[in-house]
């Protein structure tokens, strides 16, 4: 497993975001959730209660079901009654074979995105990597494979494309567990857990370029699930399949 190059908390990235005109930016954090939002309106305090809302009710659930957190692999399915962030975790971690760990990023942002989309129709939320949108407008969404050179790869959005969720996974960025050395993958689809669980799982298929037609195989397979398109880059290669119209950033 590769060493992780960038695990500076200061998510320098954020400050290159620019929301359009009616549109404001703002941080939601708690523990170790940390979103940044862009909306119509500040709505970081009923976010922060509901963000907190969840994490009480998965921290509970995994209390009561040992080896959840810890799992690499699918786990049986929860009960009915279990918090629905963890049905939604689990669904999407056992359809690509990872553990439900791999979706909680994305489930988050989701969950408080489709929360909040009533109160601002045009709405995204970033959870360390992991984007879910609402929009009513087009959007680019920066590809961020080097951080020491910025993003200069974006993915055009059209209005007819909401909602939709872009997870990442890297080897070489940030905290998150990869056991592939990519330097980023970035799944699209409809579900911010699946597109977690999905980049998770093909990002853990990298050992270097070579393995870049496995991944974009994986990824074919992966479709009928619910995998919109991907992005994946390994040792300055790139490899792309779907509904990723890819533009240069300037």
């Amino acid at each position: 497993m590769a060493k992780q190059a960038f695990l500076s908390p200061r998510r320098a990235y954020r400050e290159t975001i620019r929301p359009h005109e009616g549109e404001t930016t703002f941080q939601v954090v708690l523990e170790q959730t940390d979103l940044f939002v862009t909306a119509r309106r500040d709505l970081s305090t009923p976010m922060l209660d509901h963000v907190r809302e969840l994490r009480g009710g998965l921290k509970s659930y995994m209390l009561l079901t040992p080896g959840f957190a810890e799992s690499l692999t699918p786990v049986p399915p929860p009960p009915e009654g279990a918090p629905e962030i963890a049905h939604a975790m689990v669904r999407a971690a056992n359809a690509v074979n990872v553990g439900p760990m791999a979706a909680v990023a994305g489930a988050f942002a989701q969950f408080v995105a489709d929360r909040f989309v009533s109160e601002s129709p045009d709405i995204i939320v970033e959870n360390g990597g992991d984007i879910y949108m609402h929009s009513t407008r087009e959007r680019v969404a920066a590809l961020l494979g080097d951080p020491k050179s910025g993003a200069r790869l974006g993915l055009r959005l059209e209005k007819s494309d909401f909602p939709v969720s872009l997870c990442a996974s890297s080897a070489t960025i940030g905290p998150s567990l990869s056991l592939g050395r990519g330097e980023l993958v970035v799944v699209r689809s409809k579900s911010g857990p699946f597109a977690d669980a999905a980049a998770t799982a093909l990002a853990n298929l990298i050992d270097d370029a070579r393995d870049l037609d496995l991944v974009l195989e994986r990824a074919r397979r992966f479709a009928p699930l619910g995998l919109e398109g991907v992005f994946a880059q390994v040792d300055g290669k790139l490899a792309v399949w779907g509904k990723m119209e890819l533009v240069a950033l300037t």
